[in-house]
């Protein structure tokens, strides 16, 4: 009888182990490294101060406060640094034209978007991946764009712009000779910077008015035959013997650009060099940017956008930055943070409380990819193995950190494995249904403030940035309806969004290759 009870209990233990060695990874499999204690099991979410500030977003009117200005002290950098300041896109000037309802309909106009965001970079990693270049597509605005007609530092401050299709923070900069100043899109997805020009073949409505090229005597039209003309990724080339295009460039015929975006947006029109200012820092010349002619889609108050990609057209890119930090504001706030660019000597400063590998996808260029080795939930490590954020030799996979997505996505085994232990450590708040992009939601109505699992992102060297817990449960309705802002993605890479970096300077050394986080340094 003893030896007929061991063998049922050997195969009682068989069966458990088989039943939890799925592709779905267990929730929970070993602790944090050591140092780590209980106590940074739980954090706080202040129910009452994140529905508070939800509310800014729908009561701001721009009549009461003076618009955000391009001009901010030094107070994140040298004497000879430039300096501008971000801002959210819902207190914009021009927000007030396009005011939701409640909470819940700018949710899910800033979810709408999102969504097309995720689509255009998974699209555009899997082109890169089976080798197909943008250039191989046919542009969606091809048949429109023949008619055309004819420093050391810097720093600024961010804007958040959830109306705008391909970013969601704005920041003002001077463009031209004298300096005009335009909200623009500040995008860490993106290569190209553009912003909308006379003549307007189709131009959508904008916070400024539209940057005349003729009133601007930096601007110049880059020739056909030029590098950074053949740098782009989709681009023609327009000749007339009559335009001031063709006389500038020697006669050679001016270069077009164009750049497509997930949600259908595109801009097309004259890649051409022109002056910008940032902040009270000396003028940047020469830097090459798109005159859109004809733009479409939902750049609704943006007059264009600034690229902080990793492609050789981008802005860093084009004046060699050492270095780059920005810190994003709440996307309800009013306040405003900083950009700051390095292109001189690194600034002197205090180091950032959490490093990560910068790493390049040598297949595509535009994306910073973080060296990410784990999660936690709850203050023990999920049990997800390194290939779930590895990129492959193809370029596939992978994790980056992107300014212009909200919500971070995961793979699916991924998104469960974090999901699950949430929620078992949130077995005592009281659920809420499914909610649109979330699937584990809250009533938090009746709470002023709840304790909730912590969530860290974990580095080589057993590095943790743990998140704030207003970063990851977020209000998505006047109700006080509270959802954990994740969500999974079947694109082979993972994307590390604005809402889980909110206050939380975010710098990017290109020297030495690294990422640091810092939390409240904005």
């Amino acid at each position: 009888m003893a030896e007929d009870s061991t063998h049922r209990c050997h195969f009682l233990f068989l069966f458990l182990l088989s039943h939890f060695t799925f592709s779905t990874y267990p929730a929970v499999a070993r602790h944090l490294p050591p140092g780590s204690t209980r106590s940074l099991a739980t954090a706080t979410l202040d129910v009452s101060a994140t529905r508070a500030q939800a509310l800014q977003a729908l009561t701001f009117s721009p009549s009461s406060h003076q618009p955000p200005s391009y001009l901010v002290p030094h107070n994140h950098s040298s004497a000879a640094a430039i300096s501008l300041a971000f801002h959210s896109r819902d207190f914009l000037p021009s927000s007030a034209g396009h005011r939701h309802p409640d909470y819940k309909a700018l949710t899910l106009a800033r979810l709408r978007r999102d969504a097309a965001r995720v689509r255009s970079i998974a699209a555009r990693a899997a082109l890169a991946v089976s080798g197909v270049a943008a250039s191989d597509l046919k542009p969606v605005a091809e048949e429109k764009a023949a008619p055309i007609a004819a420093a050391d530092s810097i720093e600024g401050p961010v804007v958040s712009g959830t109306s705008v299709g391909s970013g969601e923070y704005f920041s003002r900069v001077g463009v031209g000779s004298p300096a005009r100043p335009f909200y623009m899109v500040l995008d860490t997805g993106s290569d190209v910077s553009w912003l909308q020009c006379l003549p307007c073949a189709d131009c959508y409505q904008q916070t400024d008015p539209v940057f005349d090229p003729s009133a601007s005597s930096s601007y110049a039209p880059i020739s056909c035959d030029s590098s950074q003309c053949r740098s782009l990724d989709a681009s023609a080339c327009r000749s007339s013997s009559s335009t001031k295009a063709a006389v500038a460039s020697g006669g050679e015929g001016s270069c077009l650009y164009q750049v497509s975006y997930g949600d259908g947006s595109f801009t097309v029109g004259d890649f051409a060099t022109e002056t910008l200012t940032f902040g009270r820092s000396d003028p940047v010349s020469g830097v090459a940017i798109g005159c859109g002619h004809d733009n479409e889609g939902l750049f609704v108050g943006a007059a264009g956008l600034l690229a902080l990609g990793a492609g050789p057209l981008s802005f860093p890119s084009q004046i060699s930055a050492r270095s780059f930090s920005y810190c994003l504001v709440d996307r309800d706030s009013s306040s405003s943070s900083t950009l700051v660019i390095s292109a001189g000597a690194a600034q002197s400063g205090e180091a950032p409380a959490v490093t990560a590998p910068l790493l390049r996808n040598r297949r595509l260029a535009t994306f910073h990819y973080v060296g990410l080795t784990g999660i936690s939930v709850g203050g023990q490590m999920l049990s997800i193995p390194p290939s779930a954020f590895a990129m492959d030799e193809s370029g596939a996979g992978g994790v980056i950190v992107d300014s212009g997505t909200a919500v971070t996505r995961l793979q699916g085994p991924t998104y469960t494995a974090l999901r699950d232990a949430f929620r078992a450590g949130t077995a005592s708040l009281p659920s809420a249904s499914a909610w649109s992009l979330f699937d584990t939601c809250y009533d938090l109505s009746s709470r002023t403030s709840v304790e909730v699992p912590t969530v860290g992102f974990h580095f080589p060297s057993s590095k943790e940035l743990r998140l704030p817990a207003k970063n990851y449960l977020v209000p998505v309705d006047d109700a006080g309806t509270y959802c954990l802002a994740f969500a999974p993605t079947s694109a082979s890479l993972s994307i590390i969004g604005n809402v889980q970096q909110q206050e939380i300077r975010v710098s990017f050394d290109l020297d030495n290759a690294v990422v640091g986080f810092s939390p409240n340094k904005c």
